[in-house]
């Protein structure tokens, strides 16, 4: 799965056709974060890495598209999620573009 847009995977997540992971740290995911997604921190991953679910396509969202972009080819190297997309521009592009999100404007 190549890169996604943020309308992309805001289409992808709302259909249920991927699960969306915010790879970002707890305070972070506190101040904004999109609805619907699941919270593995880039620091817990290898750690917590079965809780990844298996049975959809998986994107991966962080603050601008840095860190997802290093998770997301950490795990299409290890090949057990199938392809895993970084959500271009993270949640900075999500929120300039009007997609919902929670909490306050991300900087």
């Amino acid at each position: 799965m190549p890169d996604l847009t943020v309308h992309e995977a805001h289409k992808a997540l709302a259909a249920g056709e991927i699960a969306v992971i915010d790879c970002r740290e707890p305070p972070e995911h506190q101040a904004q974060h999109v609805p619907g997604t699941i919270l593995l921190p880039m620091s817990e991953l290898m750690a917590r890495i079965d809780e990844l679910p298996a049975d959809m396509p998986l994107a991966v969202l962080c603050r601008s598209g840095n860190r997802s972009g290093r998770v997301a080819d950490h795990l299409n190297a290890e090949g057990e999620w199938g392809e895993v997309a970084n959500i271009e521009g993270g949640i900075i592009a999500w929120a300039a573009e009007g997609l919902p999100y929670e909490g306050s404007v991300p900087t």
